[in-house]
């Protein structure tokens, strides 16, 4: 314990994160069924080495609607998060409540959930994803409103279009403390609309669907929540239809934590999608 109070105190960590360079072409992902390993990529990455600052010495201060991001400790009732029924019909309603609570959003709608394993061998059994390395956001402006029309009926959508709506991630770790791939995320205000580039995700379905990916600019801001336990969540900010200054969207991926130990147990984790509504 003495270990991961010293490690929550530290003012951060440089390590390297993986940008996008824009070669005008939409990088591609042709992404693979759930537990089957990384996806195949077109593109242009690099990585880059950046300061990655400990968000927990400020972590009172981050605001969804101001960072883009929030830490907060939130139990579940849920015993098995590899039971997709047990997570549809408990951890969804449990999200929904919160969200709304926390946004003061009218509707909220969980509409799927990833787990990532930092572990290849572990990946088929347990129906995971590897955690997420390019640093990217999850949607665009198009393919959120897009979303939007997928999961509503066309009149609701219409009329939901025409008022706020948005998208935040809840991001649990299921095994703890997270010792490997930590979550790195930037705050919105230091992400210039020229460092985003529009990139594809075609699915075994044949559905196209389009995220951010973040190209690298030396005034981006980083941070990260060392050893997350299973009672803390973090809220990202992946959508936003607002245009008056509130934080639209952030930025987010996994990094190699610098000297850990070859005995770490790997990162577990489960991120729930949804789309907010407001009156």
């Amino acid at each position: 314990m003495q270990n991961v109070a010293a490690e929550n105190n530290i003012a951060g960590v440089n390590a390297e994160l993986e940008f996008c360079r824009d070669n005008n072409t939409a990088p591609v992902a042709l992404v693979n069924s759930i537990g089957e390993g990384l996806d195949k990529r077109t593109g242009n990455f690099v990585r880059r080495d950046v300061f990655i600052r400990n968000g927990r010495l400020q972590a009172n201060r981050f605001d969804l609607d101001r960072e883009g991001f929030a830490l907060m400790r939130q139990g579940t009732e849920v015993s098995d998060f590899y039971n997709d029924d047990e997570v549809q019909q408990i951890y969804y309603p449990e999200m929904e409540n919160l969200l709304k609570k926390v946004t003061g959003a009218a509707k909220a709608l969980i509409f799927d959930h990833t787990r990532r394993i930092d572990d290849n061998n572990a990946l088929t059994k347990k129906n995971a994803r590897p955690p997420a390395a390019i640093v990217h956001n999850d949607f665009t402006i198009a393919s959120a409103e897009q979303r939007v029309r997928d999961l509503l009926p066309a009149k609701e959508a219409k009329a939901r279009l025409k008022k706020r709506f948005g998208s935040v991630n809840v991001w649990r770790a299921i095994r703890e403390p997270v010792q490997t791939a930590p979550l790195a995320i930037c705050e919105y205000a230091a992400i210039r609309d020229d460092d985003l580039i529009v990139a594809e995700r075609h699915y075994p379905n044949k559905r196209i669907g389009r995220i951010y990916n973040l190209a690298f600019n030396p005034t981006q801001r980083w941070y990260f929540f060392p050893k997350l336990m299973c009672d803390e969540i973090v809220l990202l900010k992946c959508y936003d239809s607002l245009t008056d200054g509130t934080a639209r969207w952030t930025a987010h991926g996994s990094f190699k934590y610098p000297d850990t130990s070859a005995e770490a147990v790997p990162r577990e984790s489960i991120e729930i999608r949804s789309m907010l509504f407001f009156d």
